[in-house]
């Protein structure tokens, strides 16, 4: 006799998140405790880590309802991932992104808007791989990134990040809600999306410094 895991499609397909999310839990364990051990590199740890923590988010929001608590998935399934946990919900960034933000507090006070940056580069480029183009998916997103880089003092008015996504804003709002961005214009967005982010991290203080 053969048992039946789910009753329909659509039980089906939530029990196929249940295990992407208990496999991002675990793969997020393994890597922070390769980044503790010296195993993998900083660069190659941060990489990997914020790949792990934007499909964390993703999966987590559409979950949102049938996993209102990512902890008590943690307990109900026996997962024993502290540094998961606190990483993907506690945190929200990379440990490596912690140490600068922290260094950059020490001389801006700004560590929560450093980590608030961080988040908000990395949530406004995986919507777009998600392809979600609308100008109401896009606008809240750039607005939010906007906001959160005008709040750090270190970055100049000219920071490449400010002034990009400053013309991206100006030239959404001249676009109706329901308008979708093109498949090139979507992709010069995350090119700037990328360009910008890798600007931001250049621009904060490193340990040395």
């Amino acid at each position: 006799m053969d048992v039946k895991l789910w009753n329909d499609k659509q039980e089906r397909e939530m029990y196929d998140n249940f295990a992407e999310l208990f496999a991002i839990i675990k793969a997020t364990e393994k890597l922070e405790k390769a980044y503790v051990r010296d195993i993998i590199s900083p660069s190659e740890y941060e990489v990997e880590c914020q790949k792990l923590i934007a499909h964390f988010k993703t999966l987590s929001s559409a979950l949102k309802y049938s996993i209102p608590s990512i902890e008590k998935f943690h307990e109900t399934y026996k997962m024993d991932c502290p540094a998961a946990i606190n990483r993907l919900v506690t945190s929200g960034v990379p440990a490596t992104v912690e140490h600068r933000a922290a260094v950059a507090m020490s001389s801006t006070g700004s560590a929560s808007v450093v980590a608030e940056c961080v988040q908000n580069f990395i949530t406004a480029m995986d919507s777009l791989k998600l392809n979600m183009v609308a100008v109401d998916q896009v606008h809240p997103l750039l607005s939010d990134l906007s906001a959160s880089l005008n709040k750090l003092s270190l970055l100049g008015p000219d920071f490449e990040g400010k002034t990009k996504m400053k013309e991206w804003i100006a030239r959404l709002v001249k676009m109706g809600a329901a308008d979708e961005l093109t498949e090139q214009q979507a992709r010069q967005l995350h090119f700037d999306l990328e360009s910008s982010y890798n600007s931001f991290m250049a621009a904060l203080p490193s340990a040395g410094t």
